[in-house]
């Protein structure tokens, strides 16, 4: 792993398979009767959010808190950016207040990646979510619902998603989350189809590792796990189909089309839904639709990321630590330190 997490298309394998394996261990921390780490004892986080999120940002928060970080809460709404400060200004007043690490969300593709590499905070920066570009943390939160699900949570420590199929259904073209998947579902060596309207696809995507598809039907018997985004028309600024009944009708997930699909295959949603349009409340309530496990493994997955980026096997208090830590050299060394903690 790199110093920041910006993309799901830096991961390689072995990096990503790492974080599923730490996760598994975050996750029993939620088991114990006080569910936190000393790991992160005298970091400062910032969770600096220039657009609204619910999950996300309480996602987060809750894993550094689980970690005992220190942490640090910043929305544009009600501060200097609303008076014209520019991200410059706001990164260097948080630098100048000796943060270790920055997760960021902004409307703006490419703002994480700025920060990272622009030299003006020396803090890890974490990708919460940019304009229409990536969710690397969604991302690997979706991979480790999957392999929990169609592997197994102690069957699964190791292993990618070689030889599954997952199907994403709605607006592509507007999804950062489908980005994410799509480069990190290709890392961890599973199939993709993507199913849309042809005006909800980007251009260019036949340059994606992945299949194309206008018929969900026709894909929905070979899927593992089918996964419906929402459409997202707070980024739209033209009609990209004719009404919403016509697109519940060709590309809404209801309880006959899920009852074409195999029997272990489950449904996925990044939140939030719209139920009645991309799914229906039959399929958001049944025991075959994952998203309240994907609101739980998102915290697991946060506290991995954090750990391996700012934790890793050096103590975090020790005189002259370096802000990014070396982290461990395997999986299993991480568990053994995670549960000695």
């Amino acid at each position: 792993m790199q110093r920041h997490l910006i993309s799901a298309a830096d991961l390689t394998r072995d990096d990503a398979v790492l974080i599923l394996d730490t996760a598994e261990e975050m996750a029993r921390v939620a088991d114990r009767p006080i569910k936190k780490l000393p790991t992160l004892r005298g970091r400062t986080v910032v969770n600096l959010f220039f657009e609204d999120s619910t999950r996300t940002r309480i996602s987060f928060e809750a894993a550094e808190k689980r970690l005992s970080a220190d942490v640090i809460n910043f929305t544009a709404k009600g501060s200097s950016v609303s008076k014209g400060e520019s991200l410059k200004d706001t990164a260097q007043t948080l630098e100048a207040m000796g943060i270790d690490a920055v997760v960021i969300r902004h409307h703006a593709s490419g703002a994480p990646a700025r920060l990272a590499g622009s030299g003006w905070i020396d803090a890890a920066v974490i990708n919460a979510g940019d304009g229409t570009h990536q969710h690397p943390t969604q991302a690997l939160l979706d991979a480790f619902t999957l392999r929990r699900r169609l592997v197994g949570k102690d069957a699964g420590i190791g292993r990618d998603l070689t030889g599954r199929h997952v199907t994403l259904v709605g607006d592509i073209l507007h999804s950062r989350v489908a980005r994410s998947n799509v480069d990190l579902l290709h890392t961890l060596g599973a199939e993709i189809t993507l199913v849309a309207p042809p005006t909800l696809l980007p251009v260019g995507i036949g340059n994606w590792p992945c299949e194309i598809s206008y018929d969900l039907d026709r894909v929905l018997p070979q899927s593992d796990a089918v996964m419906m985004l929402r459409v997202q028309r707070e980024r739209m600024n033209a009609a990209f189909f004719p009404t919403e009944r016509e697109y519940a009708r060709r590309y809404g997930l209801n309880g006959d089309r899920m009852d074409r699909m195999p029997k272990d295959a489950v449904v996925m949603h990044p939140g939030p839904m719209v139920r009645g349009m991309e799914i229906t409340a039959e399929v958001a309530d049944s025991p075959r639709c994952t998203v309240v496990e994907q609101v739980t493994n998102g915290v697991s997955i946060r506290m991995a990321v954090l750990y391996l980026l700012l934790g890793g096997n050096e103590p975090p208090a020790a005189t002259g630590a370096p802000a990014t830590a070396a982290r461990p050299a395997s999986g299993t060394e991480t568990s053994q330190q995670v549960r000695e903690s």
